[in-house]
């Protein structure tokens, strides 16, 4: 997991640059194809960072913006990051037991639309 990963970082990955420990660490994560998560922060994305993004998911890297979810109506700052940082937890396969799953609209919610 690549947590806060810059656009510069990103970038390095995409392309098979490895001149850091981080961008070394990704690039032997998906040569022998273990998990790689890329929780990239930097946003609005251009052209470039979406290339970037889409070259790194093609080499098998799990892209996870940093972007808050909002579904499980979080009250407080601290809400939205363990939300977040369940679903990365999660995507590398350990389960959360604090991590709010959807289970779809409430009956009450589809009749009031």
């Amino acid at each position: 997991v690549v947590i806060a990963c810059s656009m510069a970082t990103l970038g390095a990955i995409a392309n098979g640059i490895s001149d850091d420990l981080v961008a070394r660490a990704a690039d032997v994560m998906l040569k022998e194809g273990r998990k790689l998560v890329l929780c990239v922060r930097d946003t609005p994305f251009n052209r470039v960072h979406l290339e970037n993004m889409l070259r790194a998911q093609q080499a098998g890297a799990v892209i996870m913006p940093a972007v808050p979810a909002f579904y499980h109506q979080p009250k407080t700052i601290d809400d939205l990051v363990t939300q977040y940082v369940c679903r990365v937890l999660a995507q590398i396969g350990l389960s959360q037991e604090k991590m709010y799953h959807w289970t779809g609209t409430p009956a009450s919610k589809k009749a009031e639309a």
